[in-house]
């Protein structure tokens, strides 16, 4: 049995037929996250300083706690990042999310997600890894063609 321990940085990436705008969107916008990020919505003015808090869908349960730390519209935000679907890993501190978005020519953007600062956080370290490349390529798949992967 091999077992996989995850980086306290974990970086993903993927290419996606839209703008950075569209991205931002994705990324920020309810109607586009519960369809890719595990039926998840997030609450935030996305602005710097402001609560970003991911609830299980809108009015259910919250399961993410942060801060935004930076905002760009539309090329890049950055929270912080707590997870709080299981008591280990709400126990944990704030680890890091970094969404950034740049062109990358004919249509295509460049999403490059970073989870960071989960040295001391290595229950969320775990519970995340995989997890990420499953929301990217959802969000590519909504953003390029309306629809979910389960859809």
């Amino acid at each position: 049995m091999t077992t996989m321990t995850a980086s306290a940085t974990q970086v993903y990436s993927v290419f996606v037929r839209a703008t950075p705008e569209q991205l931002w969107d994705a990324i920020t916008k309810p109607e586009f996250t519960r369809k890719y990020f595990y039926g998840s919505v997030f609450d935030s003015t996305f602005e710097a300083g402001s609560k970003y808090c991911g609830y299980a869908a809108e009015g259910g349960e919250q399961y993410v706690d942060g801060e935004v730390i930076e905002a760009s519209k539309p090329h890049k935000l950055v929270t912080s990042w707590r997870a709080l679907w299981a008591e280990a890993l709400a126990a944990e501190p704030y680890s890091r999310v970094t969404w950034e978005i740049e062109p990358a020519g004919d249509g295509v953007s460049k999403l490059t997600v970073v989870h960071d600062k989960l040295d001391e956080a290595p229950a969320t370290a775990e519970s995340v890894a995989g997890g990420w490349s499953y929301v990217l390529s959802g969000m590519k798949s909504v953003v390029e063609t309306g629809k979910a992967l389960e859809e």
